[in-house]
């Protein structure tokens, strides 16, 4: 009993951190995104998302992840016996790989807050979507365990790269568009306004 009690709260953590590692990657995209703003609008909104950025790093994502691990220590010394199942091996690997993106995303916190950070928003749509791919895959190990298709899981994983990849190129295409014909308007409207005067 003592078992699912854990594994219950395992899945609660789990959310939380996720939802925090999902809102982050977007939070780092628009906090770029602001650099194209004029001021004063591009100062106030760099500070509003380094505050978003922060705490939700620190209320929401750190707290997840570290009630996470807690239940998963809790569930492995309730049922010791899950440490010699190859699937959680790997799923145990994923994890520790998530930890280090977590950590990641808290370095980028600081780079932000100091204006080193050099990304475009185009490359942080694509961090964005790290964590989908993580989550997919470990859930698909919990649920399937040892009968995990890795072979059709490998073409799945490969497919949502492929896929996440060519709606950021579509997505950075129709902005570029849409800039381009808001800079041509800018500019006839510009000249309206000078043969009027």
């Amino acid at each position: 009993m003592n078992y699912l009690w854990f594994k219950a709260f395992h899945i609660v953590g789990v959310v939380a951190w996720f939802a925090g590692l999902f809102y982050i990657g977007r939070l780092f995209v628009y906090h770029r995104e602001a650099n194209e703003q004029p001021e004063p609008a591009r100062t106030i909104l760099q500070q509003q998302y380094q505050l978003m950025e922060k705490r939700l790093y620190k209320i929401i994502m750190t707290p997840g992840m570290v009630f996470t691990v807690i239940m998963a220590i809790a569930m492995l010394i309730t049922a010791p016996e899950l440490l010699k199942e190859p699937w959680l091996h790997a799923k145990l690997g994923l994890v520790a790989l998530l930890v280090g993106y977590h950590h990641y995303c808290g370095r980028l916190i600081k780079q932000m807050e100091q204006g080193k950070f050099t990304w475009g928003s185009q490359q942080l749509r694509g961090l964005n979507e790290v964590p989908t791919i993580f989550l997919v895959v470990i859930v698909l190990l919990a649920v399937f365990k040892n009968q995990l298709p890795t072979d059709i899981t490998a073409w799945a994983v490969l497919g949502m790269i492929v896929a996440f990849a060519a709606i950021i190129q579509l997505y950075a295409r129709k902005r570029r568009l849409d800039q381009e014909k808001q800079a041509a308007l800018n500019t006839d409207v510009s000249k309206m306004e000078g043969s009027a005067s």
